[in-house]
């Protein structure tokens, strides 16, 4: 295993000796890692690694043994509501009230912001709004969730996760059944956000768009494999290995253009894409 993190930047979230079991088996295996503040991690691996068993035990949803540290706090040490609005969460494939309108549910993301049976005040709507413009989804704020298709769906949830306005931010793969232009708005919105000082963890399957991360954390049969820079040589021979070498890595053509994953196919050259 090779986990390499930035040493001078204080971590978000860390976990330390982790184990989950679900019904008795065990899904995450002593797992131990540190999530740097004000970056983009993207955690992939095969189907059944225990990428989103791991998302939420980091959010503190499923029960597990170990520690997680939260800003360097236990997260035992967190009221609920101090948490909520501290770490924000998507899940993957979340029930929602079909009967509520996109604005309602954006608001759900100020409940940990406003009093008991409180009513929502300036800053909880001012927040709302800005959460539904930045996902487009501003323009149909009053059609029920029920009516929307599942990329509209997904940016409405997506809204509800920014307006809590938390300092750090867990997707579970926060781009299902988006389009390809909104998936290039999601990764421009990470982008906003860490230069902002927020973090992100987020599940990809879309590995294309996981090496645009600032690191990636691998994990198979619930361990941590390797930690590294997306942009490094052992980042890429790690996430083919992962993969069992039926996928490779590629450089873009032109200087600082990124990489591309691709299918492996026998016979097929190694190196840089040709431009035809």
């Amino acid at each position: 295993m090779t986990v390499r993190t930035d040493t001078h930047v204080a971590a978000a979230l860390q976990a330390q000796d982790l184990s989950v079991r679900l019904g008795g088996t065990v899904v995450l295996d002593h797992v131990s890692l540190s999530l740097p503040a004000g970056r983009w991690t993207c955690i992939v691996g095969p189907n059944g690694a225990g990428k989103s068993t791991l998302l939420k035990a980091l959010a503190g949803l499923l029960a597990y043994r170990g520690q997680v540290l939260l800003l360097d706090r236990p997260l035992q040490a967190w009221s609920r509501r101090e948490r909520a609005r501290t770490l924000a969460w998507l899940g993957q494939a979340e029930p929602g009230a079909d009967d509520l309108t996109v604005w309602d549910v954006a608001m759900l993301g100020r409940v940990p912001h406003q009093p008991w049976l409180g009513t929502p005040s300036a800053a909880d709507r001012a927040a709302v709004r800005q959460a539904l413009q930045a996902t487009q989804a501003w323009a149909w704020r009053h059609r029920p969730l029920g009516e929307l298709s599942g990329g509209q769906r997904q940016r409405a949830l997506l809204a509800r996760l920014l307006a809590v306005q938390a300092p750090v931010l867990l997707m579970d793969e926060p781009l299902a059944h988006l389009d390809p232009p909104h998936q290039a708005d999601w990764l421009a919105l990470v982008r906003r956000l860490t230069a902002q000082g927020h973090t992100v963890v987020s599940v990809l399957h879309e590995l294309n768009l996981a090496l645009r991360a600032d690191a990636l954390l691998m994990l198979d049969a619930g361990r941590v494999v390797h930690q590294g820079p997306s942009g490094e040589p052992a980042t890429h021979r790690a996430l083919e290995a992962v993969f069992e070498h039926r996928i490779a890595v590629r450089a873009l053509p032109g200087d600082g253009a990124g990489w591309v994953v691709v299918p492996r196919v026998a016979g097929q050259p190694e190196g840089p894409l040709a431009c035809t």
